[in-house]
């Protein structure tokens, strides 16, 4: 649970009053020590350093001499920056300031922000007696907090919470600052990420749009693909790979993959290729590009096919010294919140060095549209909008640094699972798949490629039972995925189900741990000791 610290709270700890600085200082700790997170509103700022250096004031010996205005204002300064080192801020929003109808505008306005948050993950850290008689619900002393039994903090499939935190004022900002200039579709925001996003891949164009699904969709439809034609694509993938293929009456051709990486076979393509092939869609899964020169080169030798590479899970990946999203004709990805780069709500990006697809693209997403009110083209709806762009831009500031902690994090994952099996004495796990073990590891990414761990996950036999042990021990996993694209009931027409051998063998099996940036190494030997079993 967190906490949003009255103003007298806070001056309790930060001038040290007595005799309540210690009791709210056990609070502060303990609610830190349990996960949560300490706010301090912005609006009370101004109380805050009013009543701290009124605290100092009357802190002064009697026979000393009295500290002038600026040293009093110097040592409130300095006592302040040391307190709200870790705190949060809490901005204050229109709707909190239309408090004077209250006895205690104050008091208003910090009940008013609690409604801001899931009810019960948040409480007022108050001394004030009135308040905690009448909103017990939403009060507590400090040595009542101190009274309550310790949370248990769990672990998190993801961890959006701690990234959010250590960018929430640049968050805000730029939230603020589009609800100031109100162009909330195609703002600057939108050319921003778009210029940053080719930076980064070093492609020559980057165009936005409102998902990775319609990423995908706009990339067929600028390439003219239609009824009567045929994608290669993989059947071990999220649906909406192979979903966006039929929506434009094509029909999906399924390569099995690989049983290290999960990624499309590429030494499988050629047999599957017919003259009504018109792309090659592979998937770089779990955060690993599939073999991308190998399929470009199948695609140039069968009349240069185009290379379409949905990269939902891999931006920020390399393939042989080259980003993921600048490795085929055109590149697709999405900033769906889980994502290593995410936003929060859907959104997504194509790249392409061609001109003229990338002027199409732009064209699709707005309906077809080439100048006001003149359609050359059929198009959809696809924008994405400015504040999701606004939410990428910040995280990119950080996103180098995520994907090196990412990669720390599955490096500890295989050397902890390897350790915990040679301390048991057993031999589940090998760093070869298919063997039938309890756990077996998917390779490390190639020499020639790097991941970025959308998911970190494994094969092992039993699943259910050992998703059933993870749980129980408060350890959420997840499988991605359960069943390839042509057993599922809308696509099995497309191709048999028996055609993929190696799909359907991983897919019994798959499963994903925890992932993400801030995962630590005492999570993640819990999270190992229940895997394995020990």
């Amino acid at each position: 649970m967190d906490l949003l610290l009255d103003v007298d709270v806070a001056v309790d700890s930060c001038a040290r009053r007595q005799p309540w600085c210690d009791g709210v200082d056990l609070a502060l700790a303990k609610c830190l020590a349990e996960g949560g997170r300490l706010w301090l509103y912005v609006g009370s700022m101004q109380t805050l350093n009013d009543r701290v250096r009124r605290e100092l004031l009357g802190a002064q010996p009697p026979a000393s001499k009295p500290l002038s205005d600026e040293q009093l204002a110097q040592q409130a300064k300095t006592l302040l920056q040391g307190f709200v080192a870790d705190k949060q801020w809490l901005a204050a929003l229109a709707g909190e300031g239309a408090v004077f109808d209250s006895p205690d505008p104050e008091h208003e306005q910090l009940l008013r922000a609690l409604s801001r948050f899931t009810p019960g993950a948040i409480k007022l850290l108050t001394r004030d007696e009135a308040l905690l008689e009448v909103h017990p619900e939403h009060c507590i002393s400090p040595a009542a907090y101190c009274q309550q039994p310790v949370a248990q903090q769990g672990i998190g499939f993801v961890d959006l919470k701690t990234q959010q935190d250590a960018l929430r004022p640049q968050l805000e900002q730029g939230i603020h600052r589009i609800l100031h200039h109100g162009q909330y579709i195609l703002g600057p925001e939108v050319t921003e990420l778009e210029q940053r996003l080719a930076a980064y891949t070093g492609t020559q164009h980057c165009i936005t749009a409102a998902s990775g699904t319609d990423a995908l969709l706009i990339s067929l439809m600028a390439l003219g693909i239609g009824p009567g034609d045929e994608v290669i694509t993989t059947p071990f993938t999220f649906v909406a790979t192979v979903e966006v293929i039929v929506l434009v009456g094509v029909t999906p051709v399924f390569v099995d993959i690989e049983p290290g990486t999960c990624n499309m076979d590429a030494r499988l393509i050629e047999a599957k290729l017919s003259d009504n092939t018109k792309a090659i869609m592979p998937v770089s899964l779990y955060g690993q590009p599939a073999d991308m020169d190998e399929i470009n080169a199948i695609a140039a030798r069968h009349g240069n096919l185009p290379v379409i590479e949905d990269a939902a899970q891999s931006f920020g990946a390399e393939y042989k010294g080259r980003k993921s999203g600048n490795l085929s004709t055109i590149g697709c990805t999405s900033f769906f919140p889980s994502k290593p780069l995410g936003g929060y709500g859907d959104g997504g990006a194509i790249f392409t060095n061609d001109e003229a697809l990338a002027q199409a693209c732009r064209e699709i997403r707005v309906h077809g549209q080439s100048a006001r009110y003149i359609h050359g083209r059929i198009g959809i709806g696809g924008r994405m909008d400015s504040l999701q762009c606004a939410v990428v831009l910040t995280n990119l500031e950080r996103f180098d640094q995520d994907i090196a902690q990412r990669q720390a994090v599955a490096q500890r994952y295989h050397r902890l699972i390897a350790e915990k099996l040679e301390q048991s004495g057993t031999d589940q796990v090998v760093e070869k798949t298919g063997t039938g073990r309890l756990v077996d590891l998917l390779p490390w990414p190639a020499p020639d490629r790097t991941s970025v761990f959308a998911q970190y996950s494994l094969r092992v036999q039993e699943r259910d039972a050992v998703q059933a042990r993870l749980k129980a021990a408060g350890i959420p996993t997840a499988v991605h995925y359960p069943m390839p694209m042509n057993q599922q009931p809308a696509y099995t027409h497309f191709c048999c189900p028996e055609c993929t051998p190696v799909a359907a063998t991983i897919a019994e099996q798959i499963m994903s741990l925890p992932m993400h940036p801030h995962l630590t190494e005492v999570e993640q030997g819990c999270i190992v000791d229940t895997l394995v079993g020990v």
